[in-house]
């Protein structure tokens, strides 16, 4: 039975490849009514069928963010379904005018082995988690941060029920009242347009 989460949500998935974020996209999608979702990884293979970084990670990032707006606007919460492994992508990714927005940054802990393991059995070898490794930053955000461990379902579910009572609480700790000022987005769009042409 499908419900809708309290407020306007911009969620932001980030992780490992394989670490579950996508199962979980799907999972809140089919469970609230008014949650949709937005891929980068579809997107990316639509327009490129390349994998990432492809020849214009910022055009992919772009349209992203203004399809998110698009939905923001029309009071549809958003799920973005990306690996998002950098601090100034993450940024990017919630930042937005839309007010009144709730904001939270989903990061994915999977232990490594479990990693390396999920992608030898879908890609055939773990050459993607060293990728990874060379892009990936810890979160510097704290006040709408929510660690998600997924090593096995079992923690998966115990972990998305405690996501669930935070989307359908009304008082809870990522109200706009209590986050930090963010940049503007247009200093946001600068700063990843800059480190996509170092990357």
């Amino acid at each position: 039975m499908t419900t809708t989460v309290k407020g306007l949500w911009n969620i932001v998935l980030s992780g490992y490849p394989k670490s579950g974020k996508t199962l979980l996209a799907r999972k809140l999608v089919a469970d609230y009514q008014n949650l949709t979702r937005i891929s980068t990884d579809e997107l990316r293979d639509m327009l490129f069928n390349e994998s990432p970084p492809c020849r214009d990670e910022y055009l992919i990032y772009s349209l992203i963010a203004e399809t998110r707006d698009a939905l923001l606007n029309k009071d549809c919460s958003v799920v973005i379904d990306s690996t998002a492994p950098d601090n100034v992508t993450r940024e990017f990714l919630l930042t937005t005018k839309t007010k009144k927005l709730n904001q939270l940054l989903i990061v994915f802990t999977v232990n490594r082995e479990t990693l390396k393991q999920r992608n030898i059995k879908i890609f055939g070898n773990e050459s993607l988690v060293t990728t990874w490794d060379k892009r990936w930053q810890e979160p510097t955000r704290e006040c709408c941060l929510f660690k998600f461990k997924s090593n096995n379902m079992q923690e998966f579910e115990d972990y998305y029920a405690r996501l669930k009572e935070l989307l359908e609480s009304e008082m809870h700790p990522y109200r706009p009242e209590f986050r930090h000022p963010l940049l503007t987005l247009r200093e946001i769009r600068k700063s990843l347009k800059s480190f996509l042409k170092k990357h």
